[in-house]
């Protein structure tokens, strides 16, 4: 089973999204039948059946084994991934184009840059598992509290600085065989646990 998945085909984003078959896919992180998800989704077998048919057919789960139970032969499934994201891929027509409205202060912005890193590395991945091949990527996730607004400035104008620096250290432009890489640095505020909400951008 994979950590995260990537969903980037409207029919499959579509079949993904229904609450009940959310609530089939959390549950067959562990390998599972219709007759045992039927309990916990509040459906019958025969309609817990349905919405696995459907998923199967999208790829979203897969079969395990086949387990002859009298005359029935019991089908245990489990989820493709433990995690799905759709991606802007899914709604082509709509994904956002950061390269119309590049603001650095701009939060919309901001989303409109990380969809494009999910569209565009899951298209990687998709590529990468086709070839039997790894994928070299890099990520950096932390956790910062500025005393001030300055200090956030400070640290925003220091870190632009910096990657610069290396930007123009090792970017090649005249190299035939190197391989283009996108990188991507954001810094927002972290959401309160207590609300949920994002705190203000002042």
């Amino acid at each position: 089973m994979l950590e995260v998945a990537v969903i980037d085909k409207p029919a499959v984003a579509e079949a993904s999204l229904d609450p009940v078959r959310q609530q089939i896919l959390a549950a067959l992180v562990n390998p599972s039948s219709a007759a045992a998800l039927a309990p916990l989704v509040g459906l019958t077998r025969q309609k817990v059946n349905y919405h696995l048919r459907t998923l199967e057919e999208h790829g979203l789960v897969h079969l395990v084994e086949e387990r002859k139970r009298g005359n029935m032969t019991e089908r245990v499934m489990q989820a493709s991934a433990a995690s799905y994201v759709i991606s802007p891929a899914a709604m082509s027509a709509l994904a956002p184009d950061p390269r119309k409205f590049p603001d650095q202060l701009s939060a919309r912005w901001l989303v409109a840059v990380a969809a494009r890193v999910v569209r565009e590395v899951g298209e990687l991945i998709a590529g990468a598992t086709a070839a039997g091949k790894p994928l070299a990527t890099y990520a950096i996730d932390s956790d910062i509290t500025f005393a001030t607004a300055s200090d956030r400035a400070d640290f925003a104008r220091e870190l632009g600085e910096a990657v610069n620096g290396l930007v123009a250290k090792y970017h090649d432009g005249n190299t035939a065989t190197g391989r283009p890489h996108r990188l991507v640095v954001a810094l927002h505020p972290s959401l309160k646990p207590s609300t949920h909400s994002p705190e203000s951008e002042n």
